[in-house]
């Protein structure tokens, strides 16, 4: 049995694997530009983040109805339930599904058609957060929360993802400021590829309260102390960021040094499919390529639960801290 662990940066569509793309993309009548999957998984090879982005959103043209969506959210949720995943808090990017079509409603209903039965199916809890496109119009943003205004029973927080470079986070500041009107919580993605001031300003400006990425604020002594000082959580994606490019090796990652200097990290995969692995498969990679203790191991599972946004319900969150304090190394 894998370590007990919570996901807290995970992107849905991200979790797309090719078998799947091609299985919908018959059902919806899409041809996609590859001639079988192992094609298309060659194709998961990238120079960058904005490479991976223009596959990430070409591929989402497979995801037409309430089916797909429960349909892939199912098959996330069993492989996560598989490699320890208790708890995940699940993004979802809606502005690229609006703007082929594909209303608010399809997405989040077909999403929580697998969420809302995902304990007694997968015996893992979940939250749903609303990703803004950060390359998109600070109007647009604000077009998608009034969107999501009938659907906020369902979704925990808003958070921003997508071409991090040249879109700060200031620009995003009356959209934040208007969903913690409505009592959402509020995440980012700072600290990937833009730079230390990114994380900052998503802090000072958006008010986050957790850092998603955020790896380079070590470039930042200053900015490492408050991270550590407020307890603010970064969760982090070791294979992503091999992937993209943004540390050479995964034995170039500053996770060591971040948890050496008492960040509360922890550790995530992103989007899976694309990246070479799920939750669990990135704890293994950390602990084999990092020499990562055990107990290290331990302290991000801990952290995992929490950074999470388990408030409404701290006897799971307790239960859950309980399992991983009990947990037994093989």
């Amino acid at each position: 049995m894998p370590l007990p662990k919570a996901e807290l940066h995970l992107h849905i569509e991200g979790t797309l694997e090719p078998e799947l793309a091609f299985r919908l993309a018959g059902h919806n009548g899409v041809t996609l530009p590859y001639a079988d999957t192992e094609a298309l998984r060659e194709a998961y090879r990238f120079e960058d983040l904005q490479s991976f982005l223009n596959l990430y959103y070409e591929l989402m043209a497979v995801l037409r109805t309430e089916q797909d969506f429960e349909d892939l959210a199912n098959a996330y949720l069993a492989r996560a339930a598989a490699q320890g995943v208790r708890h995940a808090e699940i993004f979802f990017d809606p502005q690229a599904h609006l703007a082929r079509g594909v209303d608010m409603g399809t997405v989040v209903e077909g999403l929580w058609r697998a969420l809302g039965s995902s304990v007694e199916n997968h015996g893992v809890s979940t939250k749903l957060i609303m990703c803004f496109l950060r390359d998109e119009s600070a109007e647009s943003a604000l077009a998608t929360l009034d969107a999501a205004k009938p659907y906020l029973d369902r979704i925990t927080g808003v958070g921003l993802d997508s071409a991090e470079v040249g879109h700060p986070p200031v620009k995003f500041r009356e959209v934040y400021e208007a969903a913690a009107a409505l009592g959402l919580r509020r995440v980012a993605h700072a600290g990937e590829e833009g730079p230390p001031e990114y994380i900052t300003e998503a802090l000072d400006v958006l008010g986050v309260e957790r850092v998603d990425h955020g790896l380079r604020c070590m470039e930042d002594p200053a900015l490492v102390e408050r991270l550590v000082r407020d307890r603010v959580p970064l969760t982090l994606c070791p294979l992503s960021n091999v992937r993209l490019r943004t540390v050479d090796t995964l034995a170039d990652h500053p996770l060591p040094a971040m948890l050496e200097a008492g960040l509360m990290c922890t550790v995530n995969s992103d989007d899976p499919a694309y990246f070479g692995g799920y939750a669990g498969d990135n704890f293994a990679a950390v602990h084999e390529t990092l020499d990562l203790s055990r107990d290290r191991l331990r302290e991000l599972a801990r952290n995992s639960f929490l950074a999470s946004f388990l408030e409404d319900d701290e006897e799971l969150r307790a239960r859950y801290l309980a399992e991983v304090e009990a947990y037994e190394f093989e």
